[in-house]
């Protein structure tokens, strides 16, 4: 059997809600390791979470096992992690005191890096000259002296002529600066410079457009991405590529897909699927069972001739459901658009 050959479901797991399930699994993973996912839940998934455990009773040992071998299977399928720092910090808020999750974040948000300096050499040369250059000439020379020296001459190159002359000066002159003094500067930057910057940093304006479109009907959906088109191409090209559309589904792992097929609709999935892609309906098909699958491809030819419309709103509910799904935790939903990342 090839290894990669969807699971076969034991008949017990219907009994189990998603929530049970995730409370089984987590059962099953004990304490030593199930910590990791443990602490990184908010106080009302720990609370549901907990209650679910709680009156889970008993629970067959092919349920455990199917649903570990899914988890194992889904999450080594992952090529990475996708979060965002909405998402952190809402998880850190359950875990953490208000005050240590605002220094988390801010430091978070900040350009990458393990040391402020690190962080530092990540900020573009012109961002940085722009806020050094309102700063005293030997503040600016401890902190060129800190960075690497490529990223220094690109900054030193951005700063006003005159200025720029003055701080190398400074910094042939500099002494070994004390550590108290580096300290300070240290934590100057951090208080201030990374802050503001990171205030600075929103969120990309079209992410939440792609979110809107998505919920809107195909036909509006199009009409306004022509216009769009005309008016400003670049954006109108960016919002698709972050759009999740109902051909995207054809990503999804086979355990997801199964997932959707027990909850949706058998009529509405009939009629998405019948406006859709033969790769996409082999892969729905692939998730029931024989028999299932011989009635629904019966029940879209009785329909006959339909709609597009029809069809469209039918895949636009599809796409819907597997958002719920995702978002109680019930199905990994896999983006292709982002390299396989995971939403959560």
């Amino acid at each position: 059997m090839s290894l990669m050959a969807p699971i076969a479901e034991p008949p017990e797991l219907k009994r189990f809600s998603g929530p049970q399930r995730a409370a089984a699994l987590m059962l099953a993973l004990g304490k030593e390791h199930g910590a990791p996912i443990w602490e990184q839940l908010s106080t009302e998934e720990i609370k549901e979470l907990s209650s679910n455990i709680a009156g889970l009773g008993r629970v067959p040992s092919t349920v455990v096992e199917h649903l570990l071998i899914q988890f194992t299977g889904e999450v080594a399928s992952m090529a990475s992690m996708h979060g965002s720092y909405e998402t952190t910090e809402r998880l850190l808020g359950g875990i953490l005191p208000n005050e240590k999750v605002r220094e988390i974040m801010e430091d978070i948000r900040g350009p990458s890096g393990r040391t402020m300096w690190d962080k530092l050499s990540n900020v573009s040369e012109s961002v940085l000259a722009g806020a050094l250059k309102h700063e005293y000439p030997q503040t600016v020379a401890v902190i060129l002296s800190k960075l690497r020296p490529d990223h220094a001459a690109r900054v030193l190159a951005e700063l006003p002529r005159e200025f720029s002359v003055d701080v190398i000066m400074r910094m042939l002159r500099m002494e070994t600066v004390q550590k108290d003094v580096i300290n300070q500067v240290e934590q100057t930057l951090k208080s201030e410079f990374m802050t503001n910057l990171s205030r600075s940093q929103k969120r990309d304006p079209h992410e939440a457009m792609a979110e809107l479109f998505n919920s809107l009907d195909r036909s509006t959906e199009e009409a306004m991405l022509t216009a769009l088109d005309n008016k400003a191409p670049e954006s109108a090209e960016r919002i698709r590529a972050l759009m999740f559309t109902f051909e995207d589904l054809a990503g999804l792992l086979p355990a997801a897909v199964a997932v959707i097929v027990r909850n949706a609709d058998k009529r509405e999935m009939a009629l998405a699927l019948k406006g859709a892609p033969e790769e996409l309906k082999k892969l729905f098909f692939g998730a029931m069972t024989e028999r299932a699958a011989k009635l629904m491809r019966e029940d879209m030819s009785a329909m006959g001739p339909v709609r597009a419309r029809d069809c469209e709103e039918a895949q636009s509910t599809l796409v819907r459901l597997a958002k719920n799904l995702a978002d109680r935790g019930e199905i990994l939903l896999v983006d292709p658009k982002s390299d396989d990342a995971m939403i959560i």
